[in-house]
């Protein structure tokens, strides 16, 4: 009889036990990260730098990469502003990327100077964009609303009832910012709105209130119709309403929350009962009175920095917001196609080409979407050379290799395009796409938007690197064309 070592039968079971452990943590970080490329989530599961953006000349670069000294922009900004990029160059450095097979048997490419019409293109017809959509939104909410625009949450009373009233705002938190967790752009909260409302009520001699929610300034479908149906369910975006806090996300855990209207009043009526205020029953829905009596509000920081925000980190919930606003300022209603309509009509009258236009939502989780070339690059001309108050779109693209949704990126290609390319990112399934601007080694300015929209779930990575590896050879080009008198 051979005898067992118990110490032996131990170590074995730990082993396997380990060896378990680092399956579950594998298979854990596998859907992450496929979580991550199927929606262009992030900044969802790992969090940029909350303080806001960067200037990259402050941002180490990361280990082992030698970048060159970065140039003053007034050194090359008189010359080049109307020096469009070779056609011929631009042609050269991206050939070698956009063959790449992983991208797939639809690859649509286009790149001009900051004026006048592309000098280079691939394809023809439109794509689905993704979250490159969020740079129509957010263009046309800077150009429907302007760039100092801010969305109020409000208490208004009628004797001993106080109702929260929903304004919109994207980022409305649920507790104040803390020196340890800051927030850009500085955050309105409901528990500071719920200590301004218990100070005037107490100064009433008011004690015990019902509270009641409106939220009835967005109209239409909370959950768009045109996104999968998986899309609840799995947490991939809340319920988009006109009063939530934090998104829609629960204080614990992941998802969203099933009503983001009737928790954001959960959370005021709590803090409400911690600033010493009785409240009676559970928060209902309730239709603010006209006349009712205003007692408190908060305000959101401006647009054009919740814009910058959106687009650094892709933020779906927040862009869907901005949709339903855009909507409303045009005359129509705050719903999501009352929204793809004015964008339309926004663009259009900014002089952005719109054929072929297919707009179901504003931050691009629809499959349904379609953009050509033209129309993103008309979008980011119109941010670089148009009105003043569309600059935060190119503000709020990620910095290649430094920030946002475009940190964890440009590890392959040409180490030129580190620093030198800003652009939006776009991922579902089997897309890919980026549109941005790039500036040359010789100090030329490009517009560029590359999509491939029919990628192999298995060559993903690959595909993405190809697109990052076409956007840093752009950096890397000596691109520079004749000089326009």
């Amino acid at each position: 009889m051979v005898r067992r070592d118990a110490g032996h039968g131990a170590r074995t079971e730990a082993g396997r036990l380990r060896t378990w452990l680092a399956l579950l943590v594998v298979l854990a970080l596998t859907a992450g990260i496929a979580a991550t490329y199927r929606y262009d989530l992030a900044d969802r599961w790992f969090p940029r730098d909350p303080a806001g953006p960067v200037d990259p000349a402050a941002v180490a670069p990361p280990s082992g990469l030698d970048l060159p000294a970065l140039v003053a922009p007034s050194a090359v900004a008189a010359p080049v502003a109307a020096r469009p990029p070779d056609a011929a160059a631009v042609r050269r450095a991206l050939a070698p990327y956009l063959r790449d097979r992983d991208l797939g048997r639809h690859v649509l490419a286009a790149v001009g100077g900051l004026r006048g019409p592309a000098t280079y293109s691939l394809g023809g017809g439109t794509a689905i964009p993704a979250s490159t959509t969020k740079l129509l939104t957010g263009l046309a909410a800077l150009s429907a609303l302007g760039p100092t625009r801010t969305f109020e949450t409000r208490v208004v009373r009628t004797g001993r009832r106080v109702v929260l009233v929903g304004g919109g705002d994207p980022f409305l938190a649920s507790t104040p910012p803390t020196a340890e967790d800051p927030a850009w752009p500085a955050r309105a909260d409901v528990t500071t709105l719920a200590k301004q409302t218990a100070r005037a009520l107490l100064a009433d001699g008011v004690s015990s209130v019902r509270v009641g929610y409106d939220d009835s300034l967005f109209t239409g479908p909370a959950v768009n119709p045109h996104w999968p149906a998986d899309y609840l369910p799995d947490g991939v975006v809340a319920p988009i309403t006109a009063l939530w806090v934090d998104e829609g996300r629960p204080a614990t855990g992941v998802g969203r929350v099933e009503d983001p209207s009737r928790s954001a009043a959960q959370v005021f009526a709590a803090a409400l009962r911690d600033s010493g205020i009785t409240t009676v029953g559970d928060p209902g829905t309730a239709t603010a009175p006209a006349a009712a009596t205003p007692v408190a509000e908060v305000r959101s920081a401006p647009l054009d920095q919740i814009v910058e925000q959106s687009l650094l980190v892709s933020d779906n919930e927040a862009t869907e917001v901005l949709l339903r606003h855009v909507g409303l300022a045009a005359g129509g209603e705050a719903s999501s196609a009352a929204g793809g309509r004015a964008v339309r009509e926004v663009l259009r009258d900014l002089g952005v080409p719109v054929t072929g236009l297919v707009l179901h939502d504003g931050s691009g989780l629809s499959r349904e979407n379609r953009i050509a070339p033209a129309t993103l690059l008309g979008v980011l001309r119109q941010a670089a050379t148009g009105s003043p108050a569309l600059r935060s779109v190119l503000g709020g693209l990620p910095v290649a290799a430094f920030s946002g949704s475009l940190a964890g990126r440009f590890d392959q290609g040409a180490p030129e395009g580190r620093g030198r390319v800003r652009a939006k990112t776009g991922t579902l399934t089997g897309v890919s796409s980026l549109a941005g601007i790039a500036t040359s080694v010789d100090g030329t300015p490009m517009l560029f938007v590359l999509m491939a929209d029919r990628i192999r779930p298995e060559n993903t990575l690959d595909a993405r690197a190809a697109i990052d590896g076409a956007a840093a050879a752009l950096g890397a080009c000596a691109c520079a064309g004749t000089v326009v008198p």
